[in-house]
């Protein structure tokens, strides 16, 4: 799923493709794109974009008007910029948004059709979208803190908790808990006050070196080749290569379509952490420490 820096990247290759164009229509390729009614999808068309922001992990087209078309990519929903009236794949297509400067194309991998568009109409519709996690990157460490304790989740839990921190998923959390060298099934009442510090300096240290890296990797064209797997990540997607700090094989647990990538002696003390499955399955054969 794009993830905070992707978004951030997102958002400046189409603030300047796009801020102050008009939008002459969108085409619906697949209907169950559309999530809302009221105002109808025809209103947007002819509409100059006045803005371009994010909500969360959605994208915002702010529209003359006080219309706003929100994009919610999901895991596989990925945007293309393509030269005016481009054809959008059959296969994958799920919509096309004509501007007279190029057509924005949104695609979708896979068979579950997960992204979404909403037509809302004023902060009011945007504020109903809005699941209310604190921006991480302009919070302070208290405010990092109350919401961080606001429950008493596991640290994977709450980093991807879109009602406590917005923006941050699978990948990114794993990264920041590596580079926070804390557990990712550490409970959030349980942390010091130097463990707090220390994730909330590591939230913002590895979102904005991502942000950098992938402006670095568009070199200013639109990005086609977001992906949660990115080389260079220190423990996402890289179960059983060498942690870059240590050396040791990096872990993971798996439970329902997520996993957690971890490395035992950054983050846990040598300590590896019980797979719901494969403990079950191995009983007193599963090995309880890195050096087992």
């Amino acid at each position: 799923m794009p993830e905070l820096p992707d978004i951030i990247v997102y958002l400046e290759a189409l603030e300047k493709r796009i801020a102050g164009e008009r939008l002459e229509r969108v085409r619906l390729i697949s209907p169950f794109l559309l999530r809302s009614v009221d105002p109808p999808l025809e209103a947007v068309s002819g509409r100059r974009v006045t803005g371009v922001s994010r909500l969360g992990k959605r994208i915002v087209l702010a529209l003359e008007g006080d219309l706003h078309l929100v994009l919610h990519l999901m895991i596989a929903g990925r945007l293309h910029w393509k030269p005016a009236g481009a054809t959008v794949p059959r296969k994958n297509g799920l919509a096309a948004f004509d501007f007279h400067s190029g057509t924005l194309t949104l695609t979708e991998a896979g068979s579950k059709k997960r992204a979404s568009l909403h037509v809302v109409r004023g902060t009011a519709g945007l504020q109903a979208l809005d699941p209310g996690g604190i921006d991480v990157l302009q919070a302070s460490v208290g405010e990092f803190a109350r919401a961080l304790c606001a429950e008493n989740h596991t640290l994977k839990r709450a980093l991807t908790d879109p009602h406590l921190f917005s923006g941050i998923g699978n990948a990114y959390s794993d990264e920041i808990l590596h580079a926070a060298r804390l557990s990712p099934l550490q409970l959030t009442r349980n942390l010091s006050d130097e463990d707090i510090v220390r994730l909330h300096d590591a939230t913002r240290r590895v979102l904005d070196e991502w942000t950098e890296r992938l402006r670095d990797d568009a070199k200013g064209d639109f990005p086609e080749h977001v992906t949660a797997f990115r080389e260079g990540m220190a423990v996402h997607g890289r179960f059983g290569k060498p942690c870059p700090v240590c050396g040791a094989r990096v872990q993971r647990i798996v439970y329902a379509e997520n996993e957690a990538n971890y490395c035992a002696r950054c983050q846990t003390g040598g300590r590896l952490l019980a797979d719901r499955a494969l403990s079950r399955l191995l009983h007193d054969d599963w090995p309880k420490r890195l050096d087992e």
